[in-house]
């Protein structure tokens, strides 16, 4: 009896000690940097498929799931992190999930909320569990009456679905795929299918603003890309707008925003918690663009980049 009593303290005494040795789960809230192995492994795993409503966007996440950026400064390179962490845009980064891969890459999933934009992280980190590349979804936000949502499915395919309520009650459907190159180190766009029929003229939305500086007008590359310059509320800046669409509708992109003149022939658009930088190099006949890290306002695998040619505008007969 007392030797059957005393097998059953030993036992309890283990099970406390086993308790106790136990690791704590770590937290990424505060500023002690962490491992690799730390940081993911505090993502809970999601089962695939899974599928994430534009919803989340607008969801209040658990302190419990904060990460702080002292932890992210860690473990990210400053050329990734540097554009999403300006003071005036006070950030917020939460867990949502990791999905690993066997013996292959592992994506880690963050909710990334500022001021001006709110944004779904995928972060790429390979066997070895270093990082390899980042990018975002559901930013800009979808028009209104629009649901987005994003598809990850058991093939590892990353799908970007809209829906729509057409006003007879019917609905029009849209999607982009793309998949992580692990060659190229950055997600591709290997499939989209439009939301509504392809527009047969492009609309441009500041056709109608003033024009009288040296350098504003259209240029063109083809009847579907544009690039719009129009005069700015101030004489150091410019109002612009670009539009492409590539490889038969397949790449495109399009911004709208302000630039400011860095000399009398370039200027560049950059604004404060964006990571897209534009640079703009005017000559007489045209204008040279070239992007930085504009990857949310584009498709995947395409630029901004190119040379656009000075449309000519139709002179005004002066009456006699």
């Amino acid at each position: 009896m007392f030797r059957r009593q005393f097998q059953l303290l030993a036992f309890t005494i283990c099970l406390i000690v086993a308790g106790c040795a136990e690791k704590k789960k770590i937290l990424l809230s505060g500023e002690e940097p962490v491992t690799p192995s730390d940081f993911i492994s505090f993502f809970d795993p999601l089962s695939k498929p899974i599928t994430l409503a534009d919803s989340l966007l607008t969801k209040k996440y658990a302190d419990s799931l904060s990460i702080s950026i002292p932890i992210l400064r860690g473990v990210l390179p400053d050329s990734v992190l540097q554009p999403f962490i300006n003071k005036k845009e006070k950030p917020s980064f939460h867990a949502i999930g990791k999905i690993e891969v066997p013996d292959a890459e592992k994506y880690v999933l963050i909710h990334y909320a500022s001021r001006s934009k709110r944004l779904v992280w995928v972060l790429v980190f390979d066997k070895e569990l270093l990082f390899q590349s980042v990018t975002s979804f559901f930013y800009p936000l979808p028009e209104k009456g629009i649901q987005q949502s994003l598809l990850i499915d058991r093939k590892f395919l990353f799908s970007v679905l809209q829906l729509r309520k057409n006003a007879d009650a019917s609905f029009s459907e849209g999607k982009s795929v793309y998949v992580y190159n692990e060659a190229a180190k950055q997600f591709t766009l290997i499939m989209t299918e439009a939301l509504e029929d392809k527009v047969e003229e492009l609309i441009n939305p500041i056709d109608t603003l003033p024009a009288t500086r040296k350098y504003m007008a259209d240029y063109t590359q083809g009847k579907m890309n544009l690039v719009s310059i129009r005069d700015g509320r101030k004489p150091d800046r410019f109002t612009f707008f670009i539009h492409f669409e590539k490889r038969n509708g397949e790449c495109t992109g399009e911004l709208k925003g302000e630039a400011f003149w860095k000399s009398p022939t370039k200027a560049e658009y950059r604004q404060a918690g964006d990571p897209c930088v534009l640079q703009f190099v005017f000559s007489n006949g045209g204008v040279r663009i070239q992007e930085q890290n504009c990857g949310s306002r584009r498709s995947a695998g395409c630029l901004f980049d190119g040379s656009f040619v000075r449309k000519k505008t139709p002179r005004v007969k002066k009456k006699s």
